[in-house]
């Protein structure tokens, strides 16, 4: 069976992975991919290039590659409509309609759907002007969360500790100045405090079924301090979530919104992810992504013992009520290693050495920011190209065990100017 997937992350790189212990998958095409991916089983593998905001160009590429099943990776093909157009072609695809990742690429609209299917959320309000941020100021105390609408690759949310800091944040996304687009309507979030977790499921559009539990270390900086960011590290456990709980949620958050997207004639095909945050007052839905979330994917798949591509199938073909997760009870556990800057500015190019020596321990680097390198004078073949360059995870009989191993990893791997949360797990 030939696999597309669309995408060039670390998430892409552990589906990738995953994908090829599949004794049905003879074949997976990786657009564009990355210099990891690219070194996976290299009999079946290979990257092609392609421009992810461009949907003609990658039906381009679908229609050279011919795939029996594409899956999509990331957020942005998903809101330019390439499962519908797959669809109209009469292309297997696994992903959800453009109308459907709206639960992701509008944060209003999700608020709003979560307010009519009484799905449980932290208090909002809408902004379209800075006149309507005064106005809705006195309703919140401080600190105050400032959520652009659009997508904004992780780095739309921010915290302001006062209202006169909300205002400012507020007036410059407004003005373009911060996210261009992403910010030209606004929400401002009651802050809510407690423990943050990712429950994922597959859905069928009619049935789903959850994944294990993960927890994603947003902020950049050790403590969980400083900007937020696409995610520097996770883990998954069985701990994470008890079964009651784990049940409540379903019942009063997934389901609820599975059920609500098909009740507006936008039925929910792929991943829901619902980012949580278990409060006093209960589980809040903090967001939700339409796709696999980037780092939690790494450990995930890491503890998954079933054949991904069943699964995959499963909701493509919505027969997910036939489909048994199966999970190792081990903890698996992943650090983000990124270049010096980020989510600021940084410098890409820089040669990496150590991966071989890291996997040798018995974790896995998952790659995201990598490129082969083209200078023969180098001693590495590859550099970095991104923000997030390397996901290094392991799998431990506890979460003790797991951080261990996966440090013990990301210490053989050096870069100029790399940087990582020596607190994953803690």
């Amino acid at each position: 069976m030939k696999l597309l997937i669309l995408g060039g992350g670390g998430r892409e790189h552990a589906i990738v992975w995953k994908l090829l212990q599949s004794s049905r998958a003879t074949e997976i095409v990786c657009a564009p991919g990355n210099a990891g991916i690219c070194a996976e089983a290299e009999a079946r593998v290979r990257c092609v290039p392609v421009d992810l905001n461009s949907l003609d160009d990658i039906v381009r590429v679908a229609i050279e590659e011919q795939p029996d099943l594409t899956v999509v990776g990331p957020e942005q093909p998903l809101t330019l409509g390439v499962v519908d157009e797959f669809e109209r072609r009469g292309w297997r695809i696994f992903g959800p309609s453009k109308v459907a990742a709206r639960l992701e690429s509008s944060k209003v609209f999700a608020k709003e759907f979560m307010q009519r299917h009484q799905i449980p959320t932290p208090k909002y309000a809408v902004c379209t002007s800075l006149q309507d941020v005064e106005d809705a100021l006195p309703l919140f105390t401080a600190p105050i969360v400032v959520k652009a609408d659009g997508l904004a690759a992780g780095k739309g949310v921010l915290i302001a500790a006062s209202r006169e800091e909300a205002q400012q944040i507020s007036a410059e996304m407004l003005a373009g100045r911060t996210l261009a687009g992403a910010g030209s309507r606004l929400l401002l979030e009651e802050f809510v405090e407690g423990e943050e977790l990712s429950l994922l499921c597959l859905s069928d559009g009619r049935q789903l079924a959850p994944l294990a539990a993960a927890q994603d270390y947003k902020r950049v900086g050790e403590g969980d301090t400083g900007a937020n960011t696409g995610g520097m590290g996770a883990y998954s456990t069985d701990t994470l979530l008890e079964p009651e709980m784990r049940e409540w949620v379903l019942a009063h958050i997934a389901r609820p919104a599975i059920a609500g997207m098909a009740a507006e004639g936008a039925p929910f095909k792929g991943i829901l992810y619902c980012g949580l945050m278990l409060t006093a007052r209960g589980p809040l839905v903090l967001e939700f992504n339409a796709r696999f979330g980037d780092p939690e994917t790494q450990p995930l798949l890491m503890r998954l013992h079933s054949d991904l591509l069943d699964a995959l199938e499963a909701v493509v073909d919505e027969r997910i009520e036939s489909l048994a997760l199966e999970w190792t009870p081990e903890v698996a556990l992943g650090v983000v290693m990124a270049s010096g800057g980020y989510p600021g500015s940084f410098e890409s190019g820089q040669p990496i050495t150590g991966i071989e020596a890291a996997e040798a321990t018995g974790a896995k680097v998952f790659q995201a920011g990598t490129a082969l390198n083209n200078d023969n004078h180098s001693d590495s073949h590859i550099v970095t190209c991104g923000g997030r360059v390397l996901c290094v995870t392991a799998l431990g009989a506890d979460l003790e065990a797991a951080a261990a191993k996966a440090y013990s990893a990301v210490e053989k791997i050096s870069f100029e100017h790399s940087y990582y949360r020596r607190d994953i797990g803690q």
